[in-house]
């Protein structure tokens, strides 16, 4: 990637992200010139990745898995290996009094009752989930009803025992990165529909999470700003987009514009809204922009000398429902040579120990993996955390949340263009909707909608 300045091309690209890289890779490759302007110093938006001791850590988007078509097959044009995660051995479980049972299979052991309340609950949310319009929720059946109710509301309606409230609202902390009361009861609906079913978003073995890319997902979007050269421009933020019938003039911080018949804006709803839109932007458009705030998340991976877990014959998965981590599991490479255990930290909790300094969040981690896993937890080689919400570009992930009332609402302004102005990213995908194949489909969606082909 070099610094020639362009000033006029076919079509512009906002971001650098899998989104708009995937969508600038469609477009090229039917002979359209492209250019892509991306703010940060670097490519790959909601993934990145650093080596730490020979190891790839992946700090932002890793896993994927079944139905996730797009994702595999550019990891295979881009010849990214994909491996299976880690799953051999038997899962862990805390409780909300600290005791830790062993599990196989799905369901940990957190008393019968408990169950038993939850399992009624996934089966129900499974059939609202089915009845949602994955292209359009705000059409669905019911949907003042779905849309009118936070995910927090259903949960205390539906569920009989503290125990499955926990454990559902543990769930959804893990999926959204949020509290329950912050997302609409639809939001969660269509996101499990576009995943293709709650169970496939949480489960691990013919689920989300089945596998991980050799190398890191960051990879992915590395690879394919090579293939584009010249065409992707770093450190250089959008700051007003002018836009009429007969194009398009993209103006950026250090005060180049580039001319171009179409724009395709690949960046979350909340930081596309940042942008100074001359016209501006319907009302609908600006509406929702300004109400799809970001998850909130803290990724945190911590790297031993080896998976010293997998000779006590445990998988490396954990779930507590005592926190501050809800789930860990192993992250560690094919190779072996070092053992990497992955968690996150997740919505209220991410808030409020992201403005704790780094080695009091350090200290907590290491302090939970240490009762989980014991003694030799507490003695890592290395320790790498991303708040992505303290990222100026990204905002928090791992995607938008959609609150009660703004599918219906607002819904229908994601997707639409606005004149010359075309949408990407994994939010407005209707498969995968915060996935990296998600972001994938959206790219390539949006060179379609461009080309008309």
């Amino acid at each position: 990637m070099t610094n020639q300045r362009y000033r006029s091309v076919d079509v512009v690209v906002v971001g650098a992200g899998l989104a708009g890289l995937s969508c600038a890779h469609v477009l090229s490759g039917r002979g359209v010139d492209v250019l892509v302007c991306e703010a940060r110093d670097r490519v790959g938006g909601r993934t990145d990745s650093v080596v730490v001791l020979g190891e790839t850590i992946d700090l932002g988007g890793q896993f994927i898995g079944p139905g996730q078509d797009r994702v595999y097959a550019l990891a295979e044009e881009l010849g990214v290996p994909v491996f299976p995660t880690h799953t051999v051995g038997v899962h862990l479980a805390e409780d909300v009094a600290g005791r830790i049972r062993r599990f196989r299979g799905r369901v940990p052991r957190l008393g019968g009752l408990s169950l038993l309340d939850f399992a009624q609950a996934e089966a129900r949310f499974e059939r609202l989930a089915r009845t949602v319009d994955v292209e359009a929720p705000w059409r669905s059946r019911q949907v003042d009803r779905l849309d009118g109710q936070s995910l927090e509301v259903w949960i205390r309606r539906t569920l009989r025992t503290a125990g499955g409230r926990r454990l559902f609202s543990t769930a959804a902390r893990l999926l959204w990165a949020c509290e329950p009361a912050e997302l609409s009861l639809l939001h969660a609906l269509f996101y499990a529909r576009a995943a293709g079913s709650l169970r496939t978003a949480m489960a691990t073995e013919d689920g989300a999470q089945q596998d991980m890319l050799d190398g890191g997902a960051h990879a992915l979007a590395v690879r394919l700003a090579d293939r584009l050269g010249d065409r992707v421009r770093l450190r250089v933020p959008v700051r007003r987009i002018t836009y009429g019938g007969d194009g398009v003039v993209v103006a950026v911080e250090s005060g180049e514009t580039f001319r171009a018949a179409r724009v395709v804006v690949a960046v979350p709803p909340t930081l596309a809204g940042r942008i100074v839109y001359d016209p501006p932007l319907p009302a609908a458009r600006d509406g929702l922009t300004q109400r799809l705030a970001m998850g909130a998340t803290i990724k945190c991976m911590v790297v031993y000398p080896e998976p010293f877990w997998r000779a006590a014959g445990l998988s490396g998965y954990a779930l507590s429902l005592q926190g501050p981590l809800a789930a860990v599991a192993d992250s560690s490479s094919p190779s072996g040579r070092r053992g990497v255990l992955v968690s996150v930290l997740e919505g209220a909790t991410a808030r409020r120990l992201g403005g704790r300094p780094a080695a009091e969040r350090r200290s907590v981690v290491l302090d939970q993996l240490t009762q989980l896993f014991g003694p030799a937890a507490a003695r890592p080689v290395a320790y790498i955390e991303r708040d992505w919400s303290a990222e100026p570009y990204t905002g928090g992930a791992y995607a938008a949340l959609f609150p009660p009332g703004a599918w219906t609402r607002y819904g229908p302004a994601l997707r639409a263009p606005v004149g010359p102005i075309h949408w990407a990213g994994s939010e407005t995908a209707t498969r995968w909707y915060g996935y990296i194949d998600g972001a994938i489909r959206s790219g390539e969606a949006a060179a379609t909608a461009v080309t008309g082909t």
